[in-house]
């Protein structure tokens, strides 16, 4: 009997409230129809699903916690407004400035060349023969601060290069970019997923950075070993698609090295946050364990003159670390390098920047939309009512964190809105209790759970099938079962290293 059989069987037999998984089960079903169905706007169909859940979550009044910190009983009609508000504005208020810095350094490394740059010296470093390998390599790395569809955006063009170049293995080549991007924007912040994760499970920035990054490699061997099978498998032609002549393939085929910015000034905005956000973890680190009296940290504390001076070092560290100014300053250093490479005054690098803001603005008004869903759902008691069941049965929470938000995921195409549901139904479970494994287990498995099943109600989907010349049926044939298949070796993975390495 499989773990979901159980966990069924049991909220059906026990004395608990089932009315919260209705609703659930209602809300989400809405949601599907609104946005596979009725083709509404996934930011409308969010708010609306939101608001029914808590309609008929079966409440006299809902618990409003206002600026002061002190709780409020509202009417369930006017607390329902008051909790989507809420869940709207706090998902937005923490993932605003991060997803805003993130789509400004995608730009200027676009525009500059710089990402064409890093792509360029994977190129050189594995050989055009193994292009297919350094285009998936090359996205994997480039993408922890670039959206997928950003980042599909810019290697779009270098995989049909690269078919004109080679003539062959067109569906290698953007499927090795899907593979690299998609890992990435489920695992890493600043995602808007993984962010909202972070906050939810109470996790530590820098920790997830690297569980992230380092949980999703041997996925992406897997992954790019998918990939050769299907390129085997499938003819696909480079067709002609909407922004991309043949003349223009021409020109990124001949375009010189030397008209680009060098690699490390390349490589810098993507590498720079990364290390500031993981030294101001591995700062946190030390002093937590040094203020427990643990040897090691005490002794990291003496390289930095003592517990005194090593406090006021935290602190600038803690500055510079943290996501949002470590994202600013890769920002200023990736607008910089444009405006050097292109020749730019302030006043063009202020008309480029508005695009990427005016595309960051939707996705954080969709994200926090998903946070406000989210949020409903714990109102309504489905968190509690799951954590009730699981109390009777010794469900790991791993596999139950990727059953969620693969289910959430197949019901409404977002991987974003997957992590921000399946992240706060699962935390309930993880205040107080006692895990005998770190929850970068739970992050990574409901990351993976997100990525499953890529359909016609995703995004991502559509944004690979256009700009790649792929129809429906080849991407359902392909890239759809790509990612199931990185999502079931992720958890594998996963779920298996919470055994080996359970306290890691």
């Amino acid at each position: 009997m499989t773990a979901m059989t159980v966990f069924l069987a049991q909220a059906a037999t026990s004395a608990i409230n089932t009315w919260p998984f209705v609703v659930l089960a209602i809300s989400v079903i809405s949601l599907m129809i609104m946005i596979g169905k009725l083709r509404m706007h996934p930011f409308m169909a969010l708010m609306f699903a939101a608001l029914l859940a808590g309609l008929i979550a079966d409440k006299d009044t809902f618990s409003i916690i206002g600026k002061d910190g002190k709780a409020t009983d509202m009417p369930f009609l006017t607390g329902t407004v008051e909790l989507v508000s809420k869940g709207l504005g706090d998902t937005a208020r923490d993932i605003a400035i991060s997803i805003a810095l993130a789509s400004i350094i995608g730009m200027a490394l676009m525009e500059s060349g710089a990402a064409d740059r890093v792509v360029r010296a994977f190129l050189g470093f594995f050989g055009e023969k193994h292009a297919g390998w350094a285009l998936m390599w090359s996205t994997y790395f480039l993408s922890v601060p670039i959206f997928f569809d950003t980042m599909f955006m810019l290697m779009a063009p270098l995989a049909k290069a690269l078919r004109v170049r080679t003539g062959k293995d067109y569906l290698l080549y953007v499927l090795a970019v899907s593979c690299g991007g998609v890992i990435t924007h489920s695992l890493t912040v600043p995602h808007p997923g993984p962010i909202a994760m972070v906050d939810t499970l109470k996790m530590d920035v820098g920790v997830s950075i690297m569980g992230g990054l380092l949980g999703g490699l041997l996925p992406a061997i897997v992954g790019y070993m998918a990939c050769v099978w299907f390129n085997k498998r499938m003819e696909i032609p480079l067709r002609e698609t909407p922004g991309t002549s043949l003349s223009d393939l021409s020109a990124i085929v001949d375009k010189k090295t030397s008209d680009l910015p060098s690699f490390w000034l390349s490589i810098l905005p993507v590498i720079l946050p990364i290390v500031l956000i993981s030294a101001s973890s591995v700062f946190k680190v030390i002093g937590d364990s040094a203020g427990g009296g643990t040897a090691w940290a005490v002794s990291a504390q003496g390289l930095f003159g003592g517990d005194e001076s090593f406090n006021s070092i935290r602190t600038y560290v803690d500055f510079v670390g943290h996501k949002n100014i470590a994202l600013l300053l890769g920002a200023l250093i990736s607008l910089g390098t444009l405006a050097r490479q292109c020749r730019l005054g302030l006043g063009s690098l202020e008309k480029m920047i508005g695009p990427p803001l005016e595309t960051a603005g939707m996705i954080i008004l969709i994200t926090s939309a998903g946070g406000a869903f989210g949020l409903m759902l714990r109102s309504a008691g489905v968190g509690d009512a799951v954590k009730e069941v699981a109390s009777g049965y010794a469900m790991n929470l791993v596999l139950l964190g990727w059953l969620v938000s693969f289910v959430v995921r197949i019901a409404q195409g977002s991987a974003t809105v997957s992590m921000i549901t399946a992240s706060a139904i699962i935390a309930p479970l993880l205040d107080g209790a006692t895990l005998e494994y770190n929850r970068i287990y739970v992050f990574l498995a409901i990351g993976w759970g997100a990525m499953a099943c890529s359909w016609m109600n995703d995004s991502g989907f559509w944004v690979v099938s256009r700009l790649a010349g792929l129809t429906e049926r080849e991407m359902l044939k392909s890239f759809t079962i790509l990612l199931t298949i990185i999502s079931l070796t992720g958890l594998i993975i996963t779920f298996a290293m919470s055994k080996l390495m359970p306290l890691i």
